[in-house]
């Protein structure tokens, strides 16, 4: 049987979605959960102890990421562990106000195992699941990873699930206003960055400019952010990095407990309000959340109110899982909803203030018209239109079963995705754009037992995506794909040395559906009608990709440590690259894709030293990443040597749009991450903390106007001051104060095409054009934060955040900024849509216990 027959066989069922997940997966994996339950069983238990004092710790918790469980710690330091697989584990220990510790342990049979912590405030080692065969200390895995917790989440302000990382070292953030960010590693977006969310890929449809992530910040307890190819675990999609968005742990045994939270910023009236509640009761865990955030448009120093990005997101999820000796099934609902408004720029040429679009039965034959809005209206909370609604439903089941020393992992997942864009003010419950996709997710592994330091993972995964266009604007035609890829990948520790490589082979089937539209209205016709026009052909395209990754980490010292990596990845076109034919609305050009493309591969090469010691720990990452096929759109010319313009959609109000088709070249990028921190253990109330982020590079043998990448991020420097304070009284614990800066530098290596490519010339357009050729300058913000937790009688009452960000009202336009090159504002000369002005955050979490007294 050939590998097309294999891809056939598999599409039929993945076709079916849910069905296939549970009329086939489920009872297969239950009769096998059920052969498996008489396995052996294991116990681990002991006491947690402060290192100077031996004292027991109470609520410490003690973690085993690969069985996806957790124990807390009684009021004398004790925990136990009951009835979990034998096997090899990393486990991580914490305790508010210690160091976390981490260790291997062998867990067979009944195993006490007692833990000690050092007091001290900083987190030197964390424990990495991506990308990873197990549990890993971030310290023993070759490549780059960056991580944001819980704590740092709540002590910062974003307004949506990427703007909260986005100054992480080598992660920025593709903005169209504060509702929608498109992550970029390393100076590569779209695509090219997979977004992993409750365990997995998250299907969508990322190729779009103004699509974000379709998640909620409130459910997220930790992000993991793997910089540079990751194609080894992930296939396509996966050739700059991965962002994995991290749920909480299962709570120990016995426990139930939640959390309110109450977010409201300033500038943008934004207010987020969120409910969880959690427990375990004999082995069973579950979790239900609610959380909904509203915001009116956010202003800036320069243009006031930025009328219409306003937004509001929905969200609710609910995991159920059961844990038992043979290990844990698992299963996860979540439903994500967000309606957002989409800023155009028009403005009063008069005032500079901006316009809102509107159309009136009785005014200019009901044609759209543009009015200065109310101050109602400005800071409405309710979008106008333009706008669009995006809403993200999944399904998730994750399984591991013990399997002799070893585990069998499966997840598995249905998503739903829906994408609506109305922009016409004489149709406003019209949908122009609409994009509705079903996919399925499977991921097959088995992970063998650590033997004389070494283990294995070998599997299956991929996924499957059926789209279809239902809006009035035809873009992309509908579509499916099917991936398949197997793996194979090892690790081998040899005294301080840690090795790890593997290697991948993908194969990818893209059909594009053949579509007929009438020429004059863009509605679907038959084949051959009058006025038809055959606007997307019918295609299958077959892509394959062979990936590897090997490197290792060596311990020069306890604290000193050298790591190395080469990675090759892989990416199949994606569906506007493959078959688009029309105007992308967001650009106002006309594009075309072609179905013959290659997939890109690239080669990255990463080197880090670091050093992790108690009073200071600093890391730096170097990388050279070489691009082959790497896929742009290049502006086409006529036969005079001008730019190629297309009249066919004049009929539907789109107008004339220059032409671009994707093509292909050799790409490169390379740079680098440093981060610096301060911590002295004699010290302990102050911590410095700094980062640098530096990449540069394009496309090879390229002219100056395509040389540049259109979104790649100027240098960046952060810097943080704290002075936490262990205790204030007896009514606050764990406070602290900090100061930060934020620095970009200009950004000179500006892709040029980009003027034509967003519709501005020298004729119509003459200040945006020249905007769009010079470079983008530079800024500096600096920000302030405090808070601190409420106690009484010994328990925690509330948790306090403040945090001012912008503390100057510095007016600046971000280069990731997809305002730039906005209309000019003919009272001021400054061209474009600023960034957010001064924004003060505040956020009241208050814990809830419901769970038995400790005894």
């Amino acid at each position: 049987m050939n590998i097309n027959s294999v891809i056939g066989y598999y599409l039929n069922f993945m076709k079916k979605g849910r069905h296939f997940l549970f009329k086939y997966i489920m009872p297969a994996v239950v009769v096998f959960v059920s052969c498996l339950a008489a396995k052996g069983q294991a116990f681990l238990s002991g006491k947690i102890t402060g290192s100077k004092n031996h004292v027991g710790i109470s609520g410490a918790s003690v973690n085993i990421s690969d069985l996806n469980i957790s124990a807390g710690s009684d009021s004398l330091g004790n925990y136990q562990f009951r009835n979990i697989p034998a096997g090899y584990y990393l486990v991580s220990i914490s305790a508010p106000g210690y160091a976390t510790k981490i260790e291997s342990v062998i867990i067979k049979g009944t195993i006490k195992k007692n833990f000690e912590l050092m007091r001290f405030p900083i987190q030197l080692n964390e424990v990495i699941v991506t990308g990873v065969i197990t549990a890993t200390a971030r310290q023993q895995t070759p490549v780059s990873v960056a991580t944001v917790n819980k704590d740092q989440l709540l002590q910062n302000s974003s307004t949506n699930v990427i703007d909260a990382i986005a100054k992480t070292p080598g992660v920025s953030a593709i903005t169209d206003g504060q509702s929608i960010s498109k992550p970029v590693i390393r100076g590569l977006g779209y695509n090219r960055v997979l977004t992993v969310n409750d365990g997995v890929e998250q299907v969508d449809q990322a190729w779009f400019d103004e699509f974000g992530i379709e998640a909620d910040p409130d459910a997220v307890n930790r992000y993991e952010i793997l910089k540079g190819p990751a194609s080894l675990a992930y296939g396509s999609d996966a050739i700059a990095g991965v962002i994995n968005l991290i749920p909480e742990d299962p709570l120990p045994e016995g426990q139930v407990k939640g959390d309110v939270l109450f977010n409201y910023q300033t500038n943008n009236g934004l207010m987020n309000g969120m409910f969880h509640l959690a427990g375990t009761k004999n082995g069973i865990a579950w979790s239900a959340r609610v959380d909904k955030t509203i915001a009116h448009a956010y202003q800036d120093p320069y243009d006031g109110y930025v009328l219409n990005s306003q937004f509001g997101n929905f969200n609710a999820d609910g995991t159920i899982g059961l844990h038992r000796k043979w290990g844990y099934t698992q299963l996860h609902i979540g439903y994500f909803d967000m309606e957002t408004g989409i800023v155009d720029g028009t403005r009063d040429s008069v005032s500079g203030v901006m316009e809102r679009q509107v159309a009136y039965p009785n005014l200019n034959g009901g044609a759209p018209t543009y009015e200065i809005p109310t101050h109602q209206e400005q800071t409405s909370y309710t979008p106008f239109v333009i706008n669009q609604r995006i809403r993200h439903t999944k399904i998730v089941w994750d399984n591991s079963i013990a399997a002799g020393g070893g585990r069998i992992k499966a997840i598995f997942s249905w998503q739903k995705n829906q994408r609506q864009e109305n922009n016409d003010p004489t149709i406003p419950n019209t949908s122009d754009i609409y994009y509705s996709s079903n996919a399925a997710t499977y991921d097959l592994r088995y992970i063998s037992p650590t033997l004389n330091g070494f283990n294995f993972s070998t599997g299956t995964n991929g996924v499957y995506q059926s789209s279809q266009s239902l809006g009035t604007l035809l873009l992309i035609p509908n579509y499916n794909f099917f991936e398949i890829g197997a793996f194979a990948i090892a690790n081998k520790k040899i005294g301080r040395l840690n090795l790890s490589g593997g290697i991948r082979y993908d194969e990818r089937t893209f059909n594009g559906i053949d579509h007929w539209v009438d020429s004059t209205t863009q509605a679907p016709v038959a084949p051959g009608a009058p006025n038809g026009f055959h606007e997307f052909p019918g295609f299958t395209s077959h892509f394959s990709g062979m990936s590897f990754s090997f490197g290792g980490t060596y311990d020069i010292s306890k604290s000193t440590y050298v790591k190395a990596n080469i990675a090759r990845g892989w990416r199949a076109p994606n569906v506007a690259e493959a078959a688009a034919n029309g105007v992308h609305d967001g650009t106002v050009v006309y594009e075309i894709g072609d179905p013959t493309l290659k997939p890109e591969t690239s080669l990255e090469e990463d080197l880090a030293f670091g050093v992790n010691a108690k009073d200071v720990d600093f890391e730096v990452d170097l990388f050279n990443n070489n691009i082959n096929d790497f896929i742009y759109a290049r502006g086409l010319k006529n036969s005079m040597g001008q730019d190629s313009i297309n009249n066919s959609l004049n009929a539907v109000g789109l107008g004339a749009a220059p032409v671009y088709k994707y093509t292909q070249g050799g790409a490169q990028l390379y740079g680098g991450e440093i981060s610096f921190n301060v911590h002295p253990a004699s010290i302990s109330w102050v911590q410095l903390n700094t980062t640098l982020s530096y990449v540069t590079g394009g496309l090879l043998h390229a002219p100056d106007s395509t040389k540049y990448l259109p979104f790649v991020p100027p240098t960046r420097i952060t810097a943080d001051l704290k002075f936490p304070v262990s205790e204030i009284g007896a009514s606050i614990k764990n406070a602290y104060l900090k100061f930060g800066m934020l620095s970009c530098f200009q950004q000179s290596d500006v892709y040029q095409q980009y003027a034509i490519y967003s519709g501005l010339n020298t004729a119509l357009t003459p200040y945006e054009y020249a905007a769009s050729k010079a470079a983008t300058k530079g800024y500096t913000l600096f920000n302030v934060g405090a808070g601190g937790d409420i106690v009484s009688k010994g328990k925690t009452v509330c948790k306090l955040y403040l945090f001012c960000n912008n503390l100057f009202n510095t007016a600046y336009i971000d280069y990731m900024s997809r305002f730039k090159y906005y209309p000019v504002n003919y009272t001021t000369g400054r061209v474009g849509v600023f960034n957010m002005g001064r924004n003060v955050s505040v956020k009241l979490l208050i814990p809830l216990d419901f769970s038995p007294e400790q005894k």
